[in-house]
């Protein structure tokens, strides 16, 4: 049988509905915060831009924090395989509630689908890419990298076409292509997905029949409290109450997987080298993140984005992360692979992913204090680029490792575990960017950065204990 650039063949159907998947999902998210924030006469909302960090960060941090219920429903009820699918249809009504609703109803509703699939998409990918690789396959690190750059494919083109057909035809054009990129992808999922085998539908974890009902009353009276939630908590407050969920949620699954009776002695301690990782992904996803936000705005107030006489949409600038990081992923995973067992640990990469995303904010400070279009297009390129290394250092890492410390009953629970850090980072960019000024950009981008790096220099003060705990997991 053939392979997939040297993986498992299967790898390329999950590639496939990965890149539609992010294709619609920044797609639709590189045009979200301006159509939230442009007055009605550009086609936007008109929503204070504080008010619409705010929802852009809930909605983002919601997006991660639903891989929890994904992964809950594949270990317990119908496996990975079943919820992918499932999910993706979820996704895609979304989009379409987005294209067709008009004003805050079709924002609402759009979001929400969109939040909820995207997390069962996320969660139940990885997973079954990890099914496809022995704990200690060498592939294994090269095969996330190369997976991460579907990702990254869906992520370049989708804010590209998107963008031009929002400045070109209107907002809802743009939401309409997301939607038309998430057909694609769930249509050849659909031709492709019993290519994947019965392992992928197994269900680690069954829950017993007479379990069903409560938690069916479970799920109602949760979805009754976000519900009301949502309507009594201020737009401008929902990234922090989202930031609380997130939080709250990390430590009850710690909690979990750390009392479990499911979870042997050498599981536990892996689980307990993982909670260190957890806090330094959500520091770095709380500075990347960021792109979606600041660095919007950036683009819209400050940059210069003229190229050869013509203006280009703002949400391009978020097509210049995923062109070095399909550059790079594949010079990320030679290099791992080359370096085999002598590659930095797990805990090493941690420490320098996090540190050099500080540089990268620390990178704006020469840029600050200008007016608009003062910034060139250029400078905030190559410090997107090192925004791509810090990415490539942590989070492919941190999928395949959440992958292999995850205990055997918990399989998907646990990398959606991974999936909360980056729901508590996205939650936390929306916070953050509350408190951008362009007026006072050295205060801002100086702090965030020099916290960044003192806690990778902490993290990698830790890191022979932390080895010691994940024990043969690098």
């Amino acid at each position: 049988m053939g392979t997939f650039f040297g993986q498992p063949r299967v790898l390329g159907n999950l590639f496939g509905v990965e890149l539609w998947e992010r294709f619609s999902f920044y797609g639709m998210q590189g045009i979200l915060l301006i159509y939230l924030y442009y007055e009605a006469a550009r086609g936007g909302l008109g929503i204070d831009r504080g008010v619409a960090t705010s929802i852009v960060g809930a909605y983002g941090g919601a997006v991660y924090l639903s891989t929890i219920l994904g992964a809950w429903i594949a270990d317990r009820l119908f496996g990975p395989e079943r919820v992918l699918f499932g999910s993706a249809v979820v996704v895609m009504a979304g989009h379409v509630a987005l294209a067709v609703l008009q004003g805050l109803a079709g924002v609402a509703a759009g979001l929400v689908l969109v939040a909820v699939g995207s997390g069962g998409v996320k969660a139940n990918a990885t997973s079954l890419v990890g099914t496809l690789y022995a704990p200690d396959d060498p592939r294994r690190d090269a095969g996330f990298s190369l997976f991460y750059l579907g990702v990254n494919l869906g992520a370049l083109a989708g804010p590209l076409l998107t963008g031009l057909a929002q400045q070109r035809l209107g907002f809802h054009y743009g939401f309409a292509l997301a939607a038309a990129g998430m057909a694609v992808g769930l249509t050849q999922y659909a031709f492709g997905r019993r290519r994947l085998g019965g392992a992928a539908r197994a269900v680690p974890n069954p829950l017993p029949r007479k379990a069903w009902p409560l938690a069916a009353g479970i799920a109602v009276a949760a979805a009754l409290l976000l519900a009301v939630g949502a309507v009594v908590v201020p737009a401008g407050r929902l990234a922090t109450a989202v930031v609380v969920l997130s939080a709250a949620a990390a430590v009850g699954y710690f909690t979990l997987l750390l009392v479990s009776g499911r979870v042997t002695a050498e599981e536990r301690r892996r689980v307990a080298g993982f909670v260190p990782l957890f806090l330094a992904s959500a520091v770095f996803w709380s500075l990347y993140q960021q792109q979606f936000t600041v660095v919007t705005i950036y683009s819209d107030q400050r940059l210069d984005r003229h190229v050869l006489g013509w203006e280009i949409p703002v949400s391009w600038v978020q097509a210049i992360n995923p062109v070095f990081v399909i550059i790079l992923s594949g010079v990320f995973a030679a290099l791992w692979t080359r370096l085999g067992d002598r590659q930095p640990s797990t805990p090493v990469k941690f420490a320098a992913g996090t540190a050099t995303m500080g540089v990268a904010f620390l990178l704006f400070l020469p840029l600050a204090g200008g007016g608009p279009n003062s910034a060139p297009l250029l400078a905030l390129a190559g410090i997107l680029l090192v925004f791509t290394v810090a990415e490539l250092l942590l989070s492919p890492v941190g999928l395949s490792l959440a992958t292999k410390v995850a205990p055997a009953a918990f399989r998907t629970q646990t990398v959606a575990l991974f999936f909360l850090s980056v729901a508590l980072g996205t939650a936390m960019a929306g916070v953050l960017a509350g408190f951008y000024d362009p007026s006072r950009e050295r205060p801002y981008f100086g702090a965030l950065g020099l916290v960044a790096i003192l806690f990778a220099a902490v993290l990698a003060l830790l890191t022979p204990p932390i080895r010691r705990l994940l024990g043969t997991v690098r």
